[in-house]
């Protein structure tokens, strides 16, 4: 214990306090198993250097902003057999990432598509990349409150330089003026700078609608498509076996309401 004291203020200035985690159970290790001094420190720092690895982690998936922890290990592809599932595991791989280019991913409700663009973010984060994740109406909202503060050069900043920007729900409402020519500038400037991943419920061919000033709109969509990964989802709703199940409850239920009233109603008859 004593020992342990002495080392704190140590450790703290050398910023390596967490060794005092395990410090004892390796001091423990090292006396029973007859450790050199080099083995023990070895085990002291790979102790460290995985505090901090996961400290990094836990960082960074905060930051990122996810709505849940997803990942392709807990998707269901038997449910769309369709999916293209080499796809998606090479992109997991994140090398699109490296290469700054964009993953767009188009399909019905309920398909899946946040679940995938969630989960390719969150291999991103775990190979060390900053990720940000956002809808179209918060990222457009954000970016026009932040003109009223004077953090609008601040905002703009952090979305066109993070390293993945996922971008979900893109053309769920129509992007107007002046918000066109903020997405517009903030498409420009991460092109070939950084990666980007859209999600969207319009097929691809109908992107160009989601804008107002289809000149605008244009041009944007040319900048997302070259060199872009296409991923088309097909299939069924997750949400709607769910939906369906709880319709056919509330059925039986009020089936079994009308058979107690009709019952009640027979009796006070006799």
């Amino acid at each position: 214990m004593q020992i342990n004291q002495e080392l704190v203020p140590k450790l703290k200035k050398l910023k390596l306090s967490g060794i005092m985690d395990t410090l004892e159970l390796r001091n423990k290790q090292a006396i029973e198993q007859r450790l050199a001094y080099t083995e023990f420190l070895a085990l002291l720092l790979d102790d460290e250097c995985s505090r901090r690895e996961n400290k990094r982690f836990t960082t960074k998936m905060r930051r990122a902003g996810f709505r849940s922890s997803k990942t392709l290990e807990d998707f269901d592809f038997d449910f769309n057999p369709s999916i293209n599932k080499a796809m998606l595991y090479d992109l997991a791989t994140c090398r699109f990432v490296q290469d700054k280019v964009c993953v767009l991913i188009a399909g019905p409700c309920g398909t899946g598509k946040s679940h995938i663009a969630q989960a390719l973010g969150h291999y991103a984060v775990r190979q060390g990349f900053d990720v940000l994740f956002t809808t179209q109406t918060k990222l457009l909202s954000r970016l026009q409150a932040a003109k009223a503060t004077g953090s609008y050069a601040t905002w703009f900043k952090t979305y066109s330089r993070v390293p993945l920007l996922i971008i979900d729900d893109f053309g769920l409402k129509p992007i107007r003026p002046p918000s066109d020519e903020d997405f517009h500038e903030l498409m420009a400037e991460r092109y070939e700078r950084h990666a980007t991943i859209l999600t969207s419920n319009l097929d691809f061919s109908e992107w160009e609608q989601a804008f107002d000033n289809k000149l605008l709109g244009a041009s944007t969509v040319d900048r997302l498509r070259h060199n872009a990964h296409l991923l088309t989802l097909e299939g069924r709703s997750y949400r709607a076996p769910r939906m369906q199940t709880k319709a056919e409850n509330d059925g039986c239920k009020e089936k079994k309401d009308v058979r107690v009233q009709v019952s009640k109603s027979s009796k006070g008859t006799f």
